[in-house]
């Protein structure tokens, strides 16, 4: 919507696994990404869903969680492997990687599974 929505992306990663993150992220000025607003939300924002039950969406306040809500944003925003981008018109443009290596290629699913294998053989 012009003058409301210019800068705001929306972006879906369709992979591997069903279960999918609705984070938030408003930087409200902040230059630290972890100053802004984070918020969490349930699952499927869709109009009938929207209009036949209550979906809710909570802040998150502590500083370490907000992290690693900006880690999973991060990783989601480099994939070009599982992504699609809105377009103005609602419509979605699917995204390929721009290189074959990193995430761009690995894709979110596999990124976040490599860094939770990971940090549990720490």
């Amino acid at each position: 919507m012009p003058g409301l929505t210019e800068n705001i992306r929306i972006r879906s990663i369709i992979g591997r696994f069903l279960e999918h993150s609705r984070i938030f992220h408003f930087a409200a000025g902040a230059e630290d990404p972890l100053d802004g607003e984070f918020l969490i939300g349930s699952g499927d924002w869709m109009h009938r869903n929207l209009s036949e039950r209550v979906e809710a969406a909570v802040p998150i306040l502590e500083r370490r969680l907000r992290a690693r809500l900006w880690e999973i944003l991060e990783i989601s925003l480099a994939d070009r492997r599982n992504a699609w981008e809105m377009q103005p018109d609602g419509s979605y443009v699917q995204l390929f990687p721009d290189e074959h290596d990193g995430i761009s290629a690995e894709g979110t699913h596999a990124a976040m599974m490599r860094l939770a294998l990971a940090r549990h053989a720490v």
